[in-house]
């Protein structure tokens, strides 16, 4: 990373940043291991990256961990990652909450086990008065399943149509609690967003990088942020009689 490059991180850190935690599998594959432990491996990469945000005074991580169509997985798999998922709440809580984590699952809870359940409203209780840096985990969530949950909420609140607009939808969605994210990240050398936070990611800076999450740590984070400095957020403004893009892709 250059002078220039660095200074941009600096002065330009995104209040949210959105990853798509990808390459897990295709990681432990290489290694001649199960799927499962590449996801083990993953879930420490996450804390780490957890940490590194905070140190440079991001407000808000979101990650995608399971999405509603990861029911389609092999049921070993599957099953390996819900067991994963009770480990790691239990290993890594008291460790977060120590460090001012402040921690909220999104998404649908009606498919986990009870067990599961209530080990993230613990979490969710323990962490419910830290501010240093909210961490989201994207759990059964699709970003169009946020949008018809968001939908049927405010028909449930008896709005009518004459009283709904963006504004209304926004604050209806799973995530209304934080800023539309800033900087969406995807690792594992895929371009796509993956029905992930489709409503928030509408003017979301995007950069994409080859990098299998397991490999992500702060060097690779310090990539993105200084891809994301040197941008010119404009909005769909229009500038010299043209409309500009706000968002181009990286790495």
């Amino acid at each position: 990373m250059n002078d220039h490059a660095r200074g941009a991180v600096a002065t330009a850190v995104p209040r949210h940043v959105a990853i798509v935690m990808d390459g897990n599998g295709r990681w432990a594959r290489k290694r001649f291991m199960p799927r499962v432990y590449g996801h083990k491996v993953g879930v420490d990469t996450l804390v780490r990256i957890v940490q590194a945000c905070s140190e440079r005074g991001i407000e808000y991580l979101s990650v995608f961990a399971f999405s509603s169509e990861n029911w389609k997985r092999p049921s070993e798999e599957v099953s390996g990652l819900m067991n994963l998922v009770l480990v790691a709440v239990s290993k890594y809580r008291a460790k977060l909450a120590g460090e001012g984590v402040r921690i909220r699952i999104v998404g649908d809870r009606g498919a986990v086990s009870d067990k599961l359940r209530a080990a993230w409203e613990d979490a969710e209780r323990l962490t419910a008065h830290n501010t240093r840096i909210t961490l989201s985990v994207a759990f059964n969530y699709g970003g169009r399943w946020d949008v018809v949950q968001a939908c049927r909420r405010i028909v449930e609140a008896g709005l009518s149509t004459a009283h709904i607009d963006e504004d209304v939808l926004g604050r209806h969605m799973a995530m209304s609690y934080a800023p539309d994210p800033d900087l969406f990240i995807r690792t594992g050398g895929e371009v796509r967003i993956s029905n992930f936070m489709l409503w928030q990611t509408a003017y979301s800076e995007l950069f994409f990088t080859d990098c299998l999450w397991p490999d992500f740590d702060a060097a690779e984070l310090d990539a993105a942020l200084a891809a994301y400095a040197l941008r010119d957020r404009r909005f769909g403004e229009v500038k010299d009689g043209a409309p500009m893009l706000s968002s181009t892709l990286g790495g």
